[in-house]
């Protein structure tokens, strides 16, 4: 990579990695703040649901906003829109009734879904346009991405701690005064290197026809849905129930616990998706190679849930101790095998995207991605209020299976 070029990806990646650091740390505060106001997991999970769809709308016009405007104009105005989404929660009364709770944080969290799927597309293209050498492509698109989950990871840990100790206001004015000083520093700093908008690009150039892309998007739909059938509410409001007795003080050493494994989970899998490219280096030498390895992959990570849902729906006592530590030890394993999966799915569309259309091709991929979380964000609040956190684990089950057989069409 070039040093103009290394300039702009470590200008990215810093953006990128304030976004998600927020973006974490706001999930957790609206998830804990609001299971403690008595939200049902069907409830928690209505607080998501629009922050996916727009992140399903967002990522289809996105791509097509980027080859008209400019990589960096559509960064900036992902930064620009979760400052004023982490303000407008600021003036959330607790005196409102449920119904108008809801459908105002669904609000606001549908202009974050905006925002982080305007970052995201921004700085996964940006790696396609930064960095010409192929054989490095796996590489640092692996290691942005798995930076990125693991600051999402502290950012998990941090909201719970905020909301723990200063509260739920406070913690907001905190996340958005951080961003606000680190797109100020962007825009002051960042170099050339990004491309600038194409005027004339048209908007039905959005659609791709590669078969590829659009199968490598169908498997991204369900791993990512069979990821979040579990973690979205499922496994917090299960470990809140195992931890909380209803008193504050059992309530506030249950979000730090809560928080701190989500982290863990974040940060290991980050971790893991950073190394990725060293990891499976045996395994990826040509794109068919590639290919297979994915499919392998998806495969291994199917049994995971299936096993610790048979271990939830066998145990007499689910909430014991030792059953508990399966579940955590098994929801690692998951974290990854996910990892890897998703590595190799992050490497296999800039692979498969043409550098003209790169913008419009990896926002239709992550118009999957967001449909996916849409998915499994539903499936986890509508399956822990039917059968608790082994349904999620079933449902999960279920869409690891069929991101398997949308793999298989891959060539």
């Amino acid at each position: 990579m070039s040093a103009p070029g290394a300039k702009a990806y470590i200008a990215v990646t810093a953006a990128y990695w304030a976004f998600m650091l927020t973006d974490g740390a706001l999930r957790m505060l609206v998830l804990l703040h609001f299971h403690t106001l008595g939200f049902s997991p069907v409830e928690l999970a209505y607080l998501f649901l629009l922050y996916e769809v727009m992140g399903i709308v967002t990522n289809l016009s996105a791509g097509w906003l980027a080859a008209r405007f400019g990589l960096a104009s559509t960064l900036y105005a992902g930064l620009t829109l979760q400052i004023i989404a982490l303000l407008a929660l600021s003036a959330l009364d607790p005196g409102w009734q449920i119904t108008n709770s809801v459908v105002f944080v669904m609000l606001v969290q549908g202009l974050s879904g905006v925002a982080k799927d305007l970052s995201k597309m921004s700085s996964k293209s940006a790696v396609k346009i930064l960095v010409p050498e192929e054989g490095q492509l796996f590489r640092w698109v692996a290691l942005l991405t798995g930076s990125k989950n693991a600051v999402k990871g502290v950012g998990f840990f941090i909201g719970a701690a905020l909301l723990g100790t200063i509260g739920f206001t406070p913690a907001v004015f905190v996340m958005a005064a951080l961003l606000s000083v680190i797109l100020i520093a962007i825009v002051a700093f960042m170099p050339a290197g990004l491309p600038g908008g194409i005027k004339g690009t048209k908007a039905s150039a959005i659609l791709p026809k590669d078969p590829n892309i659009l199968n490598l998007s169908l498997a991204r739909v369900f791993l990512f849905g069979a990821r979040d059938a579990w973690f979205v509410v499922g496994i917090p409001v299960f470990f809140y129930a195992v931890l909380s007795d209803g008193t504050p003080e059992s309530a506030r050493r249950a979000f730090f616990a809560i928080g701190t494994f989500m982290a863990a989970w974040i940060l290991f899998y980050g971790l893991i998706q950073a190394n990725a490219s060293k990891l499976l280096a045996g395994s990826t030498t040509s794109l068919p190679d590639t290919v297979k390895a994915n499919l392998r992959w998806i495969g291994f990570l199917t049994l995971i849930p299936a096993f610790l849902a048979a271990v939830l729906l066998l145990q007499p006592q689910p909430q014991s101790t030792g059953t508990i530590a399966i579940v955590v030890i098994g929801l690692l394993v998951f974290g990854a095998i996910f990892a890897l999966n998703s590595a190799l799915h992050s490497y296999l569309i800039l692979a498969f995207a043409k550098s003209e259309r790169v913008t419009m091709d990896v926002g239709f991929y992550y118009m999957a991605n967001a449909s996916g979380r849409l998915l499994g964000t539903f499936l986890s609040g509508a399956s822990y209020q039917m059968g608790g956190v082994a349904a999620c684990l079933i449902a999960s089950t279920i869409l690891c299976a069929l991101s398997w057989f949308s793999a298989r069409r891959l060539t």
